[in-house]
């Protein structure tokens, strides 16, 4: 444009700020929008909104608000959608409550506030399961005259939902009704998905009953929760019949479809029909992630068919897709599950290796194997190791090393190990207490086992 004389406006420059902005190209866009000014252009409140989204897309949140600091002295206007996208911003990185500060400071005085702003702080404290205070900025829109829409009751009624008080989502689910405001899909979607992770699914699938008859067409996130929940409730004949027919209505699966059903196969050990799943995919054109081979990996270990496990390891590899903590805590348990303690000690330093840093769950599950291969010095060290390594260790890891010396008779050894659970502050659970009362009444320790049985029952425990 410019070289043929074509001189560019506010508009054009605001337009290529924009298409920077959304490419996270941000140097560029501030070139752009210094480029602005030599050519004595005036930028408006949707130029300077702009580079304010943009930075806030690239998770930049500091630099925006140091950049509205200093149009805000430079006598610079912004609007309500400028502090929107400001708050927005700050609730994206977690810092909800900056923008509740940033709300406060802004409203009335710079400018009004609207729903969009409280919209996004509602959501923000709702995720933070902080539901009795998303509910009283509610209340406080209310009483501003700012009516809420179908984005402020989605997100109160899925604020309800993840803090297990389904009745309350209803309740809100009716209100949003009775003020005549449209519900969507995601309305839909988040009490389907909030029963079914209940296991409640026959009141989930009055819910997607009530959205058919009202015309709102179920999208893949609706089959997919359905399918899990069937799947949680293990049956998964009737999750199967959903997966097929999701293609007769339209809606094709994705790779989430392929492994709830992958996961719900693999869990009543049915993993040559997972297998098969697996395989489709493939036909489909669907790429497997790592949480399709790690469930698949998972259901071969526990059905002790380790050498299945490794081939797909291997084509995990091949395929580019790097297998996680998870994948190897699946191996790792099979290996030790079936005494191959050795290649669970290679595998875990191999993982070192790799800059993968093993988590407690697998020191646990090596802990326990080493245990009941009869290699209890070799656990107490691994055990040892964590303490000196600063490791937080759990009721499991505690749990492991007790049964190990009970089952070897050192009686004076699993009881100083409770005593050092208790010290750090990790309280025992009923299998701790019944790992070492039924070893003291074997070994006619009546009077400590009935010590500590009164302990259990005092704990309610028993």
């Amino acid at each position: 444009m410019e070289f043929n004389g074509i001189e560019s406006d506010l508009f054009t420059l605001s337009i290529l700020i924009n298409c920077f902005s959304q490419l996270g190209e941000i140097s560029l866009s501030f070139s752009v929008f210094a480029n602005i000014f030599k050519k004595g252009l005036e930028p408006d409140a949707v130029t300077l909104t702009t580079l304010i989204k943009g930075l806030c897309l690239k998770g930049q949140i500091h630099k925006a608000l140091n950049f509205h600091d200093k149009l805000v002295v430079q006598g610079f206007q912004l609007n309500q959608v400028s502090y929107g996208t400001l708050i927005n911003g700050l609730c994206k990185v977690g810092e909800t409550r900056a923008a509740l500060q940033l709300l406060r400071r802004v409203d009335g005085k710079l400018v009004r506030s609207d729903v969009v702003m409280y919209n996004a702080i509602i959501d923000s404290m709702c995720k933070d399961k902080l539901v009795n205070d998303a509910f009283h900025l509610y209340s406080e829109m209310i009483a501003k005259n700012i009516s809420p829409n179908v984005v402020t009751y989605n997100t109160l009624i899925y604020g309800f939902c993840i803090i297990d008080r389904l009745k309350e989502a209803i309740d809100w689910y009716n209100k949003m009704i009775s003020e005549n405001i449209n519900h969507d899909i995601y309305t839909f979607n988040i009490l389907v998905d909030a029963f079914c992770k209940e296991g409640k699914v026959k009141q989930a699938t009055n819910v997607f009953a009530m959205m058919m008859r009202k015309g709102v067409k179920p999208d893949v996130v609706t089959y997919n929760s359905l399918m899990d929940g069937y799947c949680l409730v293990k049956e998964i004949n009737k999750a199967n019949n959903i997966f097929n027919t999701m293609a007769q209505m339209g809606v094709a699966p994705d790779v989430q479809s392929y492994n709830i059903m992958i996961n719900g196969f693999c869990k009543i050990k049915m993993v040559d029909e997972a297998m098969n799943l697996f395989n489709e995919m493939f036909c489909r054109k669907i790429i497997p992630d790592v949480v399709t081979y790690t469930t698949l990996i998972d259901g071969f270990c526990k059905s002790g068919r380790i050498s299945h496990a490794f081939e797909l390891v291997n084509e995990m590899h091949d395929r580019g897709q790097a297998p996680n903590i998870f994948t190897y805590n699946s191996i790792l348990d099979a290996l030790c599950k079936n005494h191959h303690v050795d290649k669970a000690i290679a595998l875990l330093t191999k993982i070192k290796d790799m800059g993968i840093q093993p988590d407690l769950c697998m020191y646990n599950t090596l802990i326990d194997g080493l245990c009941k291969s009869g290699r209890l010095k070799d656990a107490q060290k691994v055990f040892e190791d964590l303490l000196v390594k600063g490791y937080i260790l759990n009721v499991y890891t505690y749990t492991a090393m007790i049964h190990g010396f009970c089952n070897n008779g050192l009686l004076d050894e699993a009881l100083a190990t409770l005593s050092k659970m208790k010290d750090n502050n990790c309280i025992p659970d009923a299998a701790t207490y019944e790992i070492i009362i039924r070893s003291l009444f074997d070994k006619d320790e009546n009077d400590k086992a009935e010590k500590l049985l009164r302990e259990m029952i005092s704990r309610g425990l028993l």
